[in-house]
This record gives C-alpha cells, structure tokens and sequence, in this order.
C-alpha cells in the first residue's frame, strides 16, 4: 500500500506541481492584486494598498470598459451565431464524398495555422483596403456593385464589422473540423435505414446528425466562449474605441503605452481580469447545463 502512494506521488509530483506553478499560483495572485492598489505589477507585496472592492468598483464605472463588455457580448452572440452556422455548413459540404474535399478542408482550416496578428493585417491591408489592391473593392468593381465597391470597411462606424468578419474567417475551419470528425463517426447504417424510409437531407439533419453530434455542439459553445473571452489580437490590430475588448482593456491599464502614466492600474486590470474569468466560468458552465447530451450509441 505504501509503496503505491509512492508511486502515485512520484507520477502525479511533477504534473500537480506543474499546476501550481502555471495556472492555480497566477490565478491566486491575480485575484488578491484585484483587491490592492500598486504602483506597477513588479511591486512587492509589502508596498501594496489594501483597497477591497473598490476596483471592482472604479472598473465598473469605466466607460471604456463599459464598451469592451457590450462588444465582447456582440461578438460572442453575433460572430458565434455565424462562425458555428458557418462551420456547421460547411462540415455538411464537406462530408458528402466530394472530389478534392480533402483539399477543401485543407484550405477553410489553413487561417487556424496562420498567427492572429498575420490574419488582422492580411484583412485590413490587404482586403478591406480601398487602395487597388484592396481585394473586396476589386472585386465589387469587377462585378459593377458600385455600392459596395464604395463602402468604407475601415471606417469608424464599420470597424466593428470588419474585425468581426475577420474573425469569422479565422475560427470558421476549427469549428468545421470538429463537425467533421463527430459526423464521420455516425454509422451510415442510420442514414441508410432513413434513405429508405424516404426522408430527405433536411430530415436526416435534423432528427439523426443533430441529435448524435450534440456533445460536440455543447463542447463548441464552451471552446467559443473561451476563445471568445481571450479575444486580443484583432483588437489590437483594429485598434479603435468601436472595437475595444476586455482583454485589450487588461492590457492597456496593466501596461500603458507611455512610461509612468497614470493609466497605468494593476489592481482594475486584476480586477478586469478576474471579472472575465468569472464571466467565462458562469457562460460555459450554463451552456453545458442547457445543451445536455443524451446517450446515444453510434
């Protein structure tokens, strides 16, 4: 008996200390700044200023915070809706025996390999840009949607929408992929029997790929939520008021662009964090109760 209680603290040693370090230690740390006032993240502990919620507080009062809140919901509802319908679609396509589907799935997935930061750059240089080389422009002119070949993509009231189209087109082949792989799993003997009974394509959709990928779909909701929440890069890019997100914020109040500004905030930028942490938490854990997945054998 002693000997296996060494041998599961020996095994186990590395990985829960790996955890502490990593991911359980930042956390504590982070959620005990939320609560003090400091100079600069690398203050010593002793030089903090117990201030309780009073960040929480401040940061709520904050209007660009404010902002980054009502954005990051917009692009986890709106964006999500069409990323996942998107992927869902595309998943159908792309599982029907095509020629050169392997190809296409090569292609959709091929953004998820590229940095973040490559892809934000890649839009607005290169696509939304109404410069000749600007690819929507060139292509609404080729077709004589005048219209459209006129819209200002990077302008202050459609920024918004440019960042989120970008993002769509970045996540859309991860999601597909996951698709992919739970409807590969189906027998074909279920789509065989309803072919007979004679339903169609929307029918065997809905009453057999739906109900047999559900865990998969509950799982996508949650991994959205969490990319959803880490959402930087672009909001870096795209940097403007319109396009400003919780995860920017943390970054701009924890380091200012300017040395010794007073936007310079540890403790909100704690607090941001936590309260995103929280948010993430509370999304995935209500959407794990609401899409339950029943026992099916495939």
């Amino acid at each position: 008996m002693k000997q296996t209680k060494r041998s599961i603290i020996v095994f186990l040693g590395p990985a829960v200390l790996l955890y502490v370090l990593v991911f359980f230690y930042p956390v504590l740390r982070t959620s005990m700044m939320s609560l003090f006032e400091m100079n600069n993240i690398s203050s010593p502990v002793r030089e903090w200023g117990f201030v309780g919620f009073d960040n929480y507080a401040k940061l709520l009062n904050t209007q660009l915070f404010r902002i980054s809140m009502i954005n990051i919901g917009k692009i986890w509802l709106f964006t999500g809706i069409a990323t996942l319908g998107l992927a869902m679609l595309l998943a159908l396509i792309l599982t029907q025996g095509l020629k050169f589907q392997k190809f296409f799935r090569a292609s959709v997935y091929l953004p998820n390999v590229i940095a973040a930061v490559a892809v934000g750059y890649m839009w607005l240089l290169f696509v939304f840009s109404k410069s000749k080389f600007g690819l929507l422009t060139s292509l609404f002119n080729f077709l004589g949607w005048e219209k459209m070949a006129q819209f200002q993509w990077l302008s202050g009231e459609n920024l918004f929408l440019s960042m989120c189209i970008a993002y769509v087109f970045s996540n859309t082949g991860y999601f597909m992929m996951m698709y992919i792989a739970a409807m590969e799993n189906i027998s074909q003997d279920y789509y065989d029997s309803a072919l007979i009974e004679g339903a169609n394509i929307f029918q065997r959709f809905l009453y057999i790929t739906l109900p047999l990928i559900k865990g998969v779909l509950g799982m996508s909701t949650v991994l959205w939520t969490t990319r959803t929440i880490g959402f930087f890069a672009l909001a870096q890019v795209f940097s403007n008021t319109s396009t400003f997100t919780p995860m920017l914020y943390t970054y701009r109040t924890l380091f200012a662009t300017e040395a010794g500004s007073e936007s310079v905030n540890p403790g909100i930028a704690a607090a941001s964090a936590v309260v995103m942490t929280l948010t993430a938490v509370i999304v995935s854990q209500s959407l794990k109760h609401l899409i339950r997945t029943e026992n099916y054998e495939i």
